[in-house]
């Protein structure tokens, strides 16, 4: 039996991402293989006819792609974190149906997936937590959530797509409280100017029918997030161009 997902629900959400790794895997074989996509698009019931009915525009397919690129460069950064840290924990903020932390399991890390109750609900029918794993649901913004990870060994949090749908003084909070609490710890996610947010509305999220869903966050500088109390040092690389070459020679 499959299971149901609500159209204009939180749930809904987790179908864009999990088609376009999908379509990449199709499309770009020797780039993208999550073959986990696939299997799960054919355990919900949802609709993906207007998806792929739109696959073929160029503008849809480039969306896709970074939402691909994005989960390949946040692995990345987990598998470079857990040379130096191999039992760290590793946390995936926003999890929906993501399946980074497996992929990137060492064989001595935990690995946490947190996200609101109802799509937890969803990812316990479907990716039901494995060895050293934990799907936890809550509301990112409660910080109580950080009570329940254990980083005596190191931590590495990653959210994918996910604070675009947070205030900017939301995610400060969460930054800050992260670095009081877990020193040596890194936090990993994705950002993009006022321009690129509009242009996220305007195509996946407006094409896809779901409403009701605003975002919020967008950052210029990367800077714009650091501080010195507590001590937050960012960094920023490119989606597209960052970590690997599209282009083979």
């Amino acid at each position: 039996m499959k299971y149901q997902i609500e159209k204009n629900t939180v749930q809904e959400t987790l179908m864009l991402p999990l088609y376009a790794r999908n379509l990449c895997t199709e499309l770009f074989p020797q780039y993208f293989r999550d073959h986990n996509a696939s299997r799960l698009m054919e355990k919900v019931a949802y609709d993906f006819g207007p998806m792929e009915a739109r696959s073929k525009k160029t503008l849809n397919v480039f969306g896709a792609l970074e939402v691909a690129m994005r989960q390949t460069d946040l692995a990345e950064e987990v598998k470079l974190y857990l040379k130096d840290l191999p039992r760290a924990a590793v946390v995936n903020l926003g999890c929906g149906l993501d399946n980074t932390g497996r992929e990137c399991d060492n064989g001595q890390c935990l690995i946490y997936n947190l996200d609101l109750p109802d799509v937890i609900e969803v990812r316990n029918a479907l990716l039901p937590a494995g060895e050293r794993e934990e799907n936890i649901a809550c509301d990112l913004n409660n910080l109580k959530w950080m009570d329940r990870i254990d980083a005596r060994h190191g931590v590495i949090f990653f959210a994918a797509g996910v604070f675009y749908y947070f205030k900017t003084e939301q995610v400060k909070i969460i930054l800050k409280s992260a670095a009081e609490r877990f020193k040596g710890g890194r936090m990993v996610f994705d950002a993009c100017g006022p321009l690129g947010v509009k242009m996220m509305l305007k195509t996946w999220i407006k094409q896809a029918g779901i409403k009701d869903v605003g975002a919020y966050l967008s950052v210029r500088d990367a800077q714009e997030l650091s501080c010195e109390k507590p001590v937050i040092k960012v960094s920023s690389r490119g989606y597209m161009r960052g970590y690997c070459r599209l282009v083979k020679t």
